[in-house]
């Protein structure tokens, strides 16, 4: 997302984190997740919806007629405030209502005391698909419906992971436009963690870190991003020993095999 629509995604986060304490905020995931469904569903919409060149009255107006008798008041308004706002494309405007439908379940959660159960259930699906050339084929064949890849992740989740966990990752394995169901679950679990004002950074080791060395690196990387980071640590033989650390677009490689790989090199040349 770049250009407008990183500045209106901002500027919506921000007044949404405002709306926290208001009534009705917990309906706001499951009403923004169904618009969701519907705009990507119906391409002319989500066009009109995300045409600057409409008066935003023309576009809030649009998406009044069609939603004021399915979603709550406080949805509504927010919905008006996204189709209100600039978008450079009509997948922008779409990926806009899904994260915005997290980021209200992950401050619902963080009231209630379940974020950081959220992020780590968030964590092990992402693993667990990363390491299943059959569950990644599964969830991403275009001859596999919707509703059976909803089904297939309520089958691995449902009974251990939050009802948060369970809703957001049937819906956007359902939705996954393309991309990668690995990277999708990675920005959820991303926006989880700027719930707690937290950068997240992926380790991917070849031996389990000890806790000193969990905490050390934690602060090493904290201090480099100015910010407190998380972090997720993936056992990971490939790489034989050392670490391979990841920060949003930032790749720390530290790790045994690429030394062996850059060596390799050097003696081809």
């Amino acid at each position: 997302m770049l250009g407008s629509s990183r500045g209106s995604l901002a500027a919506l986060r921000t007044s949404l984190a405002t709306r926290a304490g208001s009534e009705g905020f917990a309906a706001l995931t499951p009403d923004l997740l169904a618009v969701a469904g519907v705009l990507g569903d119906e391409k002319s919409l989500r066009l009109a919806l995300a045409d600057g060149g409409q008066p935003q009255s023309v576009r809030v107006g649009i998406a009044t007629s069609l939603f004021a008798d399915r979603i709550s008041p406080l949805s509504l308004e927010v919905l008006s405030q996204i189709v209100a706002s600039r978008w450079s494309t009509d997948a922008d405007l779409v990926e806009a209502v899904i994260e915005l439908a997290a980021d209200a379940a992950f401050a619902v959660a963080d009231r209630d005391g379940t974020l950081d159960r959220v992020e780590n259930e968030l964590f092990t699906f992402a693993q667990a698909v990363d390491s299943s050339a059959d569950l990644q084929l599964a969830l991403t064949d275009p001859s596999v419906s919707a509703e059976r890849k909803a089904a297939l992740v309520r089958s691995l989740v449902e009974g251990t992971a939050s009802p948060t966990t369970t809703t957001l990752l049937t819906f956007v394995v359902q939705n996954l436009n393309g991309r990668h169901p690995v990277d999708v679950v990675k920005d959820l679990a991303r926006i989880a963690s700027d719930q707690h004002s937290q950068v997240l950074a992926e380790v991917r080791t070849a031996t389990a870190l000890t806790d000193d060395q969990h905490r050390r690196l934690a602060a090493a990387l904290s201090t480099l991003q100015g910010r407190d980071v998380r972090l997720n640590v993936i056992h990971d033989p490939r790489i034989i020993g050392g670490l391979v650390v990841r920060v949003g677009d930032d790749v720390i490689d530290g790790s045994v095999a690429s030394r062996l790989e850059q060596a390799r090199r050097g003696v081809a040349v």
